[in-house]
């Protein structure tokens, strides 16, 4: 994944936003499309928006989720706002929490705009954990009747499509492995920011009781003071 958040980064597009989709010099090479899904962290600055270009063909299932792992600024609001859109410009999903999934069917071929919206917050960075891509598990009428004939024609064909299956439902755990990165990874920000608070918080409650307390002996010591003084006038 580190390998392509490098690549994802080095992809820069006319607007500055990163893209799966590199400016091709020759047009005799083929376009390189990118991979078909990513998982990485990104921090997004204040004020800002960071937009991601996924290539993905007709029918097929593209999923994005995100999670706010952590936020600075005055207000230390973790909601961001994330939309989806088509290759055309059309918003397919829009999500504005702390963390969201945003999923559809792609309806044509093209580059589909992913988009992380940091502009309420303007005076603190946010770091988000992105999970993206498109799957096709080839769920249409004419697909199932020619695995069903090569079930019954060639054993090999059975294996093959058992194996495809296998790997689609693996897909899946994949997923859900990293639903629980993102949660871990925003759980261990909150407990981090906790234990630095109550460290602080009981220090500074530590001081208070200790001046306190010197104030105290400070004024009977005084009073003390004053009294014996004036038994001596007298």
């Amino acid at each position: 994944s580190r390998m392509l958040l490098l690549v994802l980064l080095a992809l820069l597009g006319p607007a500055g936003c990163p893209r799966t989709e590199p400016l091709s010099g020759s047009s005799q090479e083929p376009l390189f499309r990118g991979a078909d899904r990513y998982d990485f962290a990104i921090v997004i600055p204040a004020g800002a928006v960071e937009c991601f270009w996924q290539f993905a063909h007709q029918s097929g299932n593209f999923f994005f989720s995100y999670e706010v792992q952590r936020a600075t600024g005055i207000a230390n609001s973790r909601n961001i706002l994330a939309t989806a859109s088509d290759p055309n410009g059309f918003q397919l999903g829009a999500s504005q929490h702390v963390r969201g999934q945003i999923n559809f069917l792609t309806k044509e071929t093209g580059f589909y705009q992913l988009c992380l919206d940091n502009q309420q917050n303007r005076f603190g960075f946010m770091q988000v954990y992105l999970n993206f891509g498109v799957y096709y598990d080839g769920d249409n009428v004419e697909n199932k009747q020619l695995e069903e004939r090569k079930e019954l024609n060639d054993t090999l064909e059975a294996i093959g499509v058992s194996i495809r299956k296998l790997q689609l439902q693996i897909f899946h755990m994949w997923r859900f492995y990293n639903f629980a990165r993102m949660r871990k990874g925003a759980d261990s920000f909150l407990l981090e920011s906790n234990y630095n608070y109550v460290n602080w918080w009981s220090m500074a409650q530590s001081c208070v009781i200790v001046f306190s307390g010197v104030l105290q002996l400070y004024f009977l010591k005084r009073l003390f003071n004053v009294q014996s003084s004036s038994r001596q006038t007298c």
